[in-house]
């Protein structure tokens, strides 16, 4: 008996792979987002992305109207039938969670789409998922960028007549804004994680 080679095992059916193909196929990496249909693997994180995601989590956490919002991390979101990236972290909306098992959220439940630029995923995150997301009608998305150790966020909002995003700010130090709800967050506590 021969195990199956990896490139047979995630081969593409004709078409691509959908959404619910996440769910299926034994044996993915973790992590493992939907784009366009084509299987996308995660490298190994830097120390920066893992920093930043726990200052980010932890503060949105403290922020966020428990009545109406969750904060999560490493679930994916289903966009379309072949979209179902998983983004660093989302705000969805409190009465999203199903129950334990699920594995993904629905666009519109999503309030905020947060991702960290790693080294393998500048093109992704800074050209393809905002594209994906705004036509998906997410109305946050934050990029954060590594600036000498240092986050930096680009912050963009969905326009209220086309599905793309417009720049609202771009935040060094704090991140200060009202929407989707009140924050303040002294970014430099990056340094004490």
């Amino acid at each position: 008996m021969s195990a199956e080679p990896v490139y047979e095992r995630f081969r593409p059916p004709p078409g691509g792979f959908t959404a619910d193909d996440l769910d299926r196929i034994p044996g993915l990496p973790p992590h493992t987002e939907l784009i366009d249909g084509s299987l996308v693997f995660v490298s190994p994180q830097k120390l920066f992305h893992m920093k930043v995601l726990r200052l980010l989590e932890q503060a949105l956490a403290l922020a966020a109207p428990t009545d109406r919002f969750r904060v999560r991390r490493e679930m994916s979101v289903v966009l379309g039938p072949q979209q179902r990236p998983e983004p660093d972290l989302i705000v969805v909306h409190a009465d999203a969670d199903v129950d334990n098992d699920q594995t993904w959220y629905p666009a519109d439940a999503v309030v905020l789409a947060v991702e960290v630029v790693s080294p393998d995923s500048v093109l992704r995150d800074r050209e393809r998922k905002p594209q994906i997301y705004a036509q998906a009608g997410i109305p946050h998305f934050w990029r954060v960028e590594d600036s000498s150790g240092q986050p930096t966020v680009y912050v963009h909002t969905l326009g209220t007549t086309s599905r793309t995003y417009r720049p609202t700010g771009i935040f060094h130090g704090r991140l200060k804004l009202s929407e989707p709800f009140e924050l303040d967050i002294d970014l430099t506590g990056i340094d004490r994680i």
